[in-house]
């Protein structure tokens, strides 16, 4: 079963036109227990301020379906190499830290739909870069589109 990490913008994404037919057939999936979701104490933190529904969303998944990921010192500090490698600049370290997360607990795929600072090839080989340089395995990160096959 993959393990796929979910950073903030999948959560918004199920409820905007643009991305909403992908997000939720990968939600559907996860609630099918076809996929482990990763959901972590940085998503939390971000959806603290994110409207009711999306908040709401994590509830509608099994807790047999979800592994919870905490905000490690060992995550803070691999998001810090990120931005001293200029992957990012330092008002991203939460993107930095979902990053990191998903490295460090071995997540075979970490989605998004975050083009500006996660998903985008040049910020995708820097976190990689970086990540073999500290001796991580390469971590795939794809949107959901690019997951989910039809």
């Amino acid at each position: 079963m993959e393990r796929i990490y979910l950073d903030t913008s999948v959560f918004g994404g199920y409820f905007e036109p643009e991305f909403e037919l992908w997000t939720k057939i990968l939600f559907d999936k996860i609630i099918k227990g076809e996929i482990k979701m990763f959901y972590s104490q940085m998503t939390e933190i971000e959806l603290d301020g994110a409207p009711k529904r999306v908040k709401d969303l994590v509830k509608t998944i099994p807790d047999s379906c979800i592994e919870f990921l905490a905000i490690t010192a060992d995550a803070t500090e691999l998001a810090a190499y990120y931005i001293r490698e200029n992957v990012v600049g330092k008002t991203s370290l939460s993107d930095c830290i979902h990053i990191a997360i998903a490295t460090l607990n071995n997540a075979d795929i970490l989605a998004s739909w975050n083009f500006k600072h996660i998903v985008n090839v040049s910020r995708i080989r820097g976190y990689n870069s970086v990540n073999y340089k500290h001796g991580h395995k390469l971590l795939e990160i794809r949107t959901p589109r690019e997951i989910i096959e039809i």
